[in-house]
């Protein structure tokens, strides 16, 4: 593990101690307070589960294919079960092998998430961290409701390097990404980063400019990969899955970008958001340096949850 990789992962360990602590503790009493493995066990642990937000659907899943492994290798002794059940939870982690295809294409990446989840924050990480890679970064920043949301992507865009398309306060977001798409065409950048207004998924008139950059996208630059990433704030669970269903119902969303994990006793909504969507994580945050934005990993995400020591 290089030394970047294994910061972040002490990060992660550190940020996820909330929702370990919460989820751990009640898991490892189970497995060593029951004798038997029976309905009361398997209650125990949905229970637990539920509890850390990782959703009754999915709750349910992983524990359908615990007691299938269970029967599948004649298991008697409870505390046997932990590692299964490690196992059961990563399994509904897996992401495709061409998750971050948009990465070597020439693509524009939509970048959507109401107010206060750090969406425009991580537009900025992203860029960064596409840049140090040595792609060629630009980013448009469409979010023109909030003149603190034009300075703020303008900073991080400084700070990354990359060259940024932005409009007025209050000019048309729609706009803005014409005028980016076809820079970026110009000047032949392999990613445009576009910053989107923060809306609520219940807000018709903002969800329907959503669906008109997507025309204009499609329209103008019709070769480009193209990718839509839904920004989550981890502290806030089960809203956190009902927004990112939301957007999903508006736009093909693609990925997920979870932010805020440090400091949450809710973590366990990465599992959630996956396995109930069906749409990936793929980035989490755990910070606000430029660094702390990294690619998710379902390995490194459940051993950080389960197999770090308890704080």
């Amino acid at each position: 593990m290089g030394e970047e990789k294994k910061g972040f992962f002490s990060k992660l360990v550190a940020g996820l101690s909330k929702t370990r602590n919460h989820i751990l503790e009640g898991i490892d009493s189970i497995f060593h307070g029951f004798s038997n493995i029976d309905s009361d066990f398997y209650e125990e642990i949905e229970e637990i589960l539920i509890m850390g937000d990782l959703g009754m659907n999915t709750t349910m899943a992983i524990v359908e294919r615990l007691k299938e492994q269970v029967k599948e290798k004649h298991i008697k002794e409870p505390l046997q079960c932990k590692e299964l059940l490690i196992e059961s939870i990563k399994e509904q982690m897996s992401i495709e092998e061409d998750a971050y295809e948009f990465e070597n294409r020439q693509s524009v990446v939509l970048v959507i998430g109401v107010n206060g989840v750090g969406k425009t924050t991580s537009v900025g990480k992203l860029a960064g961290k596409l840049k140090e890679e040595g792609k060629r970064v630009m980013v448009a920043a469409a979010d023109t409701f909030r003149a603190a949301a034009l300075e703020q992507l303008s900073e991080w865009a400084n700070r990354a390097e990359v060259e940024i398309i932005r409009g007025t306060e209050g000019s048309d977001p729609a706009a803005v990404v014409y005028d980016a798409v076809n820079a970026a065409k110009a000047r032949k950048a392999d990613v445009l980063l576009c910053d989107t207004a923060g809306r609520l998924h219940n807000k018709k008139n903002l969800m329907e400019e959503l669906k008109k950059i997507n025309r204009i996208i499609d329209k103008e630059f019709p070769d480009a990969y193209r990718e839509n990433l839904v920004v989550v704030d981890g502290t806030t669970g089960q809203n956190a899955l009902r927004q990112a269903k939301e957007f999903q119902e508006a736009v093909q969303v693609t990925g997920i970008i979870l932010t805020k994990l440090d400091g949450t006793a809710k973590g366990g909504i990465a599992v959630a958001i996956q396995s109930e969507l069906g749409i990936p994580v793929k980035y989490i945050g755990v910070g606000e340096s430029m660094d702390d934005l990294q690619k998710f990993n379902a390995e490194e995400f459940v051993n950080a949850l389960f197999l770090a020591p308890l704080e």
